[in-house]
């Protein structure tokens, strides 16, 4: 393909076409400059994708831990009620 291109350069500039020259060289300069707006393009919508999917993930290991958190709280309030009933009765026994 560079082989293509380079000999349309040589032949454009051999037969003195220097204004088509100019215009070709414009032309390749404006199409590469455009597959690197494009290439950019989809390495920023990759990027915004991978962000969102990470968030996402986030999101959902944060109301696990919350979660679990709860269950971790329930479980201590059942203990100390326990606990407390038992005081109670500990003291009830002790003061009658």
């Amino acid at each position: 393909m560079i082989k293509f291109f380079r000999n349309i350069r040589k032949k454009l500039l051999v037969e003195g076409k220097t204004a088509y020259y100019f215009k070709y060289a414009i032309g390749e300069i404006v199409l590469v400059v455009v597959g690197i707006l494009i290439a950019l393009q989809v390495n920023n919508w990759n990027e915004q994708r991978k962000n969102e999917n990470r968030a996402v993930s986030y999101q959902k290991r944060l109301k696990e831990d919350i979660k679990e958190e709860l269950k971790g709280l329930e479980d201590r309030i059942e203990y100390y009620t326990l606990v407390r009933k038992h005081g109670e009765s500990v003291i009830d026994a002790l003061t009658s």
